[in-house]
């Protein structure tokens, strides 16, 4: 069985570029976000279910989610998330079961990036070691607002209902810096590559 590592860490705070070292290492790398976009794309698999629960409103004029509508949705209306969520996560976490079974490089350990893993508990018990990947709330905010074009006051929603700092930090076994400028990433993502890889041959 392969060993898993959870990657996580808040909006912004560089998970995707973490996650593209590890690779680079040829680790096999599975993109829970990734996975849920593949899910609500044009004709994706969760699509169905989504329309049936929440109109046809939720989805766009090409058939994919329509996701600024159904942001606006959950934000308001707490249960609205439980309701989209309790169509998505079976989903994902059936895929990226499979992916992990499948594992066709052979990778000795992989990488599950499940941006919300601390808030959900079920993904505590599918990965052997949590990895958060850190930087201060002001860095995300100012990272987003450049990436994603999004407005101070959406961010700063969007970390509202996301897990603290203080929590992920709490929940991590490994944390990864990433408050300054990227050089400083590799160097951190090789020393903990060659200790997953003892980790994954039960060295230590």
């Amino acid at each position: 069985m392969t060993y898993v590592v959870g990657l996580t860490g808040g909006i912004g705070s560089g998970k995707s570029a973490v996650a593209d070292l590890f690779a680079t290492r040829g680790v096999l790398v599975i993109d829970t976000d990734a996975i849920a976009h593949e899910l609500t794309a044009p004709g994706g698999a969760a699509m169905l279910a989504i329309c049936a629960e929440f109109g046809d409103g939720a989805a766009g004029a090409d058939g994919a989610l329509d996701r600024a509508a159904m942001r606006a949705i959950v934000f308001a209306d707490p249960l609205a998330r439980k309701r989209l969520e309790a169509i998505l996560h079976p989903l994902i976490r059936s895929e990226s079961e499979q992916r992990l079974a499948e594992n066709p490089a052979g990778s000795p350990y992989a990488i599950l990036m499940v941006p919300l893993l601390i808030e959900s508990g079920n993904y505590r018990k599918r990965v052997n070691r949590i990895a958060v990947v850190d930087c201060a709330e002001a860095t995300q905010i100012d990272r987003v607002m450049h990436r994603n074009g999004l407005a101070r006051s959406e961010i700063e929603r969007i970390l509202a209902a996301q897990a603290t700092r203080a929590e992920r930090l709490a929940a991590a076994d490994d944390v990864i810096d990433n408050d300054r400028d990227l050089a400083a990433l590799p160097p951190q993502i090789e020393r903990l590559h060659v200790h997953y890889l003892a980790l994954a041959r039960g060295i230590y």
